[in-house]
């Protein structure tokens, strides 16, 4: 039962990713994507499902989230993203790039440290290569598995059969925030601040994209099938790791909207 309500919190704030990066311009790529949406009556209903969500809870939230000072938001922004750097290095290993690997775990322990938990990005100071997140659904698309079909999870958004797989492997596959040391003991970190990071990072993203979001859902014909695309293109660009920008995405991907 304490799992299913950890994972219950988790999924709340996950869903705020359910949308891509755009500035409202809806210039969708003409790449034929090859996914199929085999369950859409499933999928629209969820899809409005969230879209209720948002409008009674997580926005609201991110907007509060937003009035807080901005070293306060930055601060976070990066306690966030170096935490996740303990997802992002296994899967650098069993994608084979060890270098990566290397400069990931060089990343954590130098924000850890001498960043103060991440709170300052130190190795970004220092020069360190672009910071690239990978994911359990990532590293199965790397080793060939096919997306599946599209799949629209309530409360978590926008996904596909294989990247739900690659999502479980974290959530029912124990924390994945492991061999930390807590106290000066090598010990699982509390799934309680798994949560709370899952739940933090989603506040942040919504907050970094309240217009952009709101210019994607005015602007779209179809906003189910707008985010729908986006996602499978920013899928596809990950797994590629291809630099090329999508037409309505900026170079952050889904971190973060580009509003200009």
């Amino acid at each position: 039962m304490i799992r299913l309500i950890k994972i219950s919190l988790i999924s709340i704030f996950l869903s705020v990713n359910a949308f891509a990066g755009s500035d409202g311009s809806l210039e969708l790529s003409k790449k034929n994507l090859s996914t199929k949406d085999c369950f859409e009556g499933f999928n629209r209903a969820s899809f409005a499902l969230n879209q209720g969500l948002d409008k009674v809870i997580f926005k609201p939230v991110a907007v509060g989230y937003r009035a807080l000072p901005s070293p306060v938001r930055a601060g976070t922004s990066n306690v966030l993203e170096n935490l996740s750097n303990l997802i992002t290095i296994p899967n650098n290993v069993l994608q084979g790039d060890l270098i990566s690997a290397g400069i990931n775990t060089t990343r954590l322990v130098v924000n850890s440290t001498i960043g103060i938990l991440g709170i300052i990005d130190v190795a970004d100071l220092l020069g360190f290569p672009e910071y690239v997140k990978e994911d359990y659904g990532q590293t199965l698309g790397k080793w060939g598995l096919g997306h599946g079909c599209y799949l629209v999870l309530p409360v978590l958004g926008p996904s596909t059969v294989r990247d739900t797989a690659g999502m479980f492997v974290n959530v029912m596959g124990g924390d994945p925030y492991y061999n930390i040391s807590v106290n000066g003991n090598n010990e699982f970190l509390d799934g309680q601040l798994y949560a709370t990071t899952k739940i933090l990072s989603g506040i942040d993203f919504r907050a970094k994209n309240i217009e952009a979001i709101d210019n994607l859902e005015k602007n779209s014909v179809d906003f189910y099938a707008s985010v729908k695309s986006l996602y499978l293109q920013d899928r596809e660009r990950k797994i590629s790791n291809s630099k090329d920008v999508i037409d309505t995405m900026n170079d952050g991907s889904w971190e973060e909207i580009d509003t200009n």
